[in-house]
């Protein structure tokens, strides 16, 4: 692992010397991803939440926004599309929505993995322990599950009084599991300074994560902090470039939320230390309704051409857009072309939670 001391993280991070610091990073990246840039096709199924968190367009409590679900069929069909697109992973998406059981959406991962060669990752929030465990004997790869801040006071003041510890539990269960494991927190959030973020970056760094997503924070008008000033996207690119450097064999996305401001933000990432780029596949009439902050997902393309898209900007950067699953280079319990445990005990193993059809 390459290292920096808390001084030298300091200083980049307030600007000592972005040159040298992105030029670390991206030499990082190039050591060990080379040029080649990994495709995750999101599906945001749905943005129904039942939190209360007091960043999130998707909470609970906002009522100005249309809520949908899709039907499964309509899962498996935009799941198709991707892979046929090219998509290496596809990530199923939502916000805590419980209306989909366990066995429904275990069944959904047994039959994406069945029907084409792709990873699938899961971005579910918290659910139970147990039903991770469901999904990953149904097939399940890959799990995303955001800290938003190493923090625990921060925590429980943007999760809406929620326990950090808990999240952090979960985090560390799902991995347990045998699942890759990706978090994030985000960048210059209300309340927070360069020494929550430092310690944020070693955090982070501690828990040897597959996956690391970072983003700013932008407000969103609908929720308690849409008052509050914006966070700063160069300080967003300075933590992803220092967690390049000290996670060389990690996977870290070119977030969307850095090209709310301009989609320039986002091709800068991908020459900073970046090596995934995440377009979303969630079907148009759907879109702009995820809405977890205002711009994200505005200026995307019709979902059938959003993979196309992003292959072109990865090519005007000089980099080779790919279609493997592009599992993080640290972690010897990825396989390339897994298909273990896709049935058996998805299709008979009992959870603690009511089974409840979504479709």
């Amino acid at each position: 692992m390459n290292t920096l001391t808390e001084q030298e993280i300091l200083a980049y991070l307030v600007g000592a010397d972005d040159k040298e610091l992105f030029g670390r990073a991206e030499a990082t990246k190039q050591e060990v991803f080379g040029n080649e840039v990994y495709l995750r096709a999101i599906i945001e199924f749905s943005n129904i939440c039942d939190k209360k968190c007091h960043y999130c367009g998707l909470r609970a409590p906002n009522s100005t926004i249309s809520r949908y679900r899709m039907d499964v069929q309509a899962i498996r069909d935009t799941a198709a599309a991707a892979a046929d697109a090219g998509a290496g992973t596809i990530v199923l998406q939502s916000g805590d929505d419980f209306g989909y059981s366990t066995q429904v959406i275990g069944e959904l991962v047994r039959d994406i993995k069945e029907r084409h060669d792709v990873a699938v990752t899961l971005s579910l929030g918290d659910r139970g322990l147990d039903e991770y465990e469901f999904w990953r004997d149904c097939g399940a790869d890959r799990c995303l599950l955001k800290l938003e801040t190493t923090n625990p006071r921060l925590y429980k003041r943007i999760r809406g009084g929620e326990d950090f510890s808990a999240r952090l539990h979960r985090v560390q269960g799902i991995r347990d599991m045998g699942y890759e494991i990706g978090s994030g927190v985000i960048v210059d959030q209300p309340d927070s300074d360069m020494i929550t973020t430092l310690r944020d970056i070693l955090f982070l760094t501690q828990l040897d994560l597959d996956m690391i997503a970072i983003g700013p924070f932008i407000p969103h008008p609908h929720t308690p902090l849409g008052n509050a000033r914006p966070g700063s996207i160069t300080l967003s690119h300075r933590v992803t470039a220092l967690l390049r450097i000290l996670n060389p064999h990690a996977n870290i996305p070119s977030t969307s939320a850095l090209g709310t401001e301009s989609p320039k933000e986002r091709q800068r990432a991908l020459t900073r230390g970046c090596n995934v780029l995440m377009p979303s596949m969630t079907p148009e009439e759907h879109r702009r309704d995820y809405n977890i902050y205002p711009g994200k997902n505005e200026a995307i393309s019709a979902s059938k051409h959003s993979l196309d898209s992003a292959k072109d900007m990865i090519r005007s950067l000089g980099l080779t857009p790919s279609s493997s699953k592009g599992p993080s280079k640290k972690s010897p319990h990825v396989h390339e072309s897994s298909t273990q445990n896709t049935v058996g005990p998805c299709a008979h193993r009992e959870t603690e939670r009511e089974l409840v059809a979504a479709d």
